[in-house]
């Protein structure tokens, strides 16, 4: 082997271990977020009828949350990632909209005194992506406020007997909630 032949072979193996490492630190820096948030789900029956919610799960990692991350007066994907999806096999009234049975993004609309709970005809929006042309409707929430903060959102789908239920978003220490009535 000439020296010329070894000297390439050295430059070709350097260059291919700087090229490793670049992309090594960007992946490190921009390949993966600083927070994750884990796909989760709820589901239950009421009525007879199944109901499941699919969302994404963000943690607070220390972080202001509701007027912060969850910015007030502006509509929120009730999550991250992508859009919530709520899916019945039995119609919903949820406060004074009447949902087919079916599937449904959730959207909401927080403020510092009320909440609105947004049903999107539309599923699989980036978080970013809502379309209000797209509602169903829109419909006000019961806000508390929570004894101890919750780290990891989350969503219930509880049921208060018979035919009703209530939906309940937690976070930091707010719980904002809204009964529904499954129909045949």
């Amino acid at each position: 082997m000439t020296k010329r032949t070894r000297l390439a072979i050295a430059g070709a193996a350097i260059l291919a271990s700087l090229v490793g490492i670049a992309a090594w630190t960007t992946y490190g820096q921009f390949g993966r977020p600083k927070y994750t948030s884990p796909a989760a789900n709820v589901a239950t029956t009421i009525g007879g009828k199944k109901i499941t919610i699919d969302y994404y799960a963000p943690s607070m990692h220390g972080r202001k949350i509701m007027g912060a991350l969850v910015p007030f007066d502006k509509v929120w994907c009730t999550g991250a990632n992508w859009a919530t999806k709520i899916t019945s096999e039995g119609a919903l009234e949820i406060g004074g909209l009447k949902l087919p049975a079916g599937s449904y993004s959730i959207w909401t609309l927080p403020s510092e005194k009320e909440w609105m709970l947004i049903v999107n005809k539309q599923t699989g929006q980036f978080h970013l992506n809502y379309d209000a042309s797209q509602d169903f409707g829109r419909t006000g929430m019961k806000l508390k406020t929570l004894t101890s903060p919750v780290e990891t959102f989350q969503i219930e789908l509880r049921s208060d007997g018979g035919n009703q239920g209530t939906l309940a978003l937690l976070w930091e220490t707010t719980e904002a909630s809204i009964p529904f009535t499954v129909s045949q």
